[in-house]
């Protein structure tokens, strides 16, 4: 028997398995996860180390480019303060759990820088690919798995002076269009200015809000006078003598059939 046994109503292969997304979904999330890698706390929650990094975005020189050995590569991220992140996917190297491990996915380790590079057919590729954690992308070929893996945005990317110049021209800007996309406009934000309680407590806002209510009004609390009997004793006081005098009629008819019926009863002789 093979480890683990047959799987029951194995995958068909008439699953559907892609979905169609809009062009401009996927450029709008692409353009959000570039932005995102700017933000120095949301990387920092992403779980990557930049402590040592001097800043964000980190650009560096196109030299990087033409970097033929790891070991070469491995000195510019000591350089650029980028080492310490390249460690901890290192060090989190684990077995994975489940069936994965028998279909060529037995490990799994967090994810490290990404270096985006502008020149085609650039030799850093083979330089850092063999580094844990650390992935290269092209900046005509971004990937959004890469950008913002398992949909999580702040990725720490490493950018090339040439990778970083195209970007305005492939995705262009609030103003100008992009020159590779066409048609395609940078989506502006929804919000100028993002500080929501500066805006609400402005003289602008707090001049036209109305003025906080000091007496709370509250809807009275309605009971069923027929079945509360303080709510019938407010609209009727009788009510209390009526029920008492219910009860003692109610109490002497029960007196008056018992004597009845005791009267009825013969005594059994013995």
């Amino acid at each position: 028997m093979c480890r683990g046994g047959r799987m029951f109503a194995p995958t068909k292969i008439w699953r559907r398995w892609h979905r169609k997304i809009n062009v401009n979904q996927k450029r709008y999330a692409v353009a959000s996860a570039i932005a995102a890698s700017a933000v120095t706390s949301l990387v920092m929650a992403r779980g990557h180390r930049i402590e040592a990094v001097p800043e964000m975005p980190l650009v560096i020189s196109n030299a990087v480019e033409s970097v033929e050995k790891t070991s070469a590569a491995i000195k510019v991220l000591k350089q650029v303060g980028a080492y310490p992140d390249v460690e901890k996917a290192k060090d989190s190297v684990g077995i994975r759990p489940g069936k994965g491990k028998m279909r060529n996915r037995r490990y799994i380790s967090r994810k490290g820088p990404l270096i985006v590079y502008g020149t085609e057919g650039a030799k850093l590729v083979k330089a850092f690919r063999n580094i844990p954690g650390v992935e290269v992308a092209n900046v005509e070929r971004l990937n959004l798995l890469k950008l913002a893996p398992g949909g999580h945005l702040g990725r720490f990317i490493i950018w090339t002076k040439s990778a970083y110049e195209k970007l305005d021209s492939i995705y262009g800007s609030f103003e100008k269009p992009s020159e590779k996309k066409k048609g395609y406009i940078l989506p502006r934000s929804k919000m100028v200015n993002a500080d929501l309680g500066r805006i609400i407590n402005s003289d602008e806002v707090q001049s036209v809000v109305k003025p906080i209510k000091k007496e709370i009004k509250r809807a009275p609390l309605k009971k069923n006078p027929l079945k509360n009997l303080n709510a019938m004793l407010k609209l009727n006081p009788y009510a209390k003598t009526a029920r008492r005098m219910a009860l003692l009629a109610e109490a002497q008819r029960v007196k008056a059939k018992k004597e009845k019926l005791d009267k009825k009863r013969k005594p059994v002789s013995k």
